[in-house]
């Protein structure tokens, strides 16, 4: 059975896993975006499954998108 994430278990997985800080105070679903804030202080927006699954963790400065192919 796949885990059914909250706002307080996602805020738990950043603060283990990223440098990164949660801003949203709300999740709606996977295809949301939220607010983040990057270690190096830059607010950028990401949805939770690229967050999490693809790994896209920072802001576009410190983790530059890949190019397509």
């Amino acid at each position: 059975m796949s885990k059914k994430w909250t706002l307080p278990a996602i805020q738990e997985y950043i603060a283990k896993n990223s440098d990164s800080k949660l801003l949203s105070t709300e999740f709606k679903g996977f295809s949301q975006k939220l607010d983040f804030e990057c270690a190096c202080g830059a607010h950028f927006q990401k949805t939770w499954k690229k967050f999490k699954e693809n790994k896209q963790q920072k802001c576009d400065v410190c983790q530059p998108p890949k190019e397509s192919r």
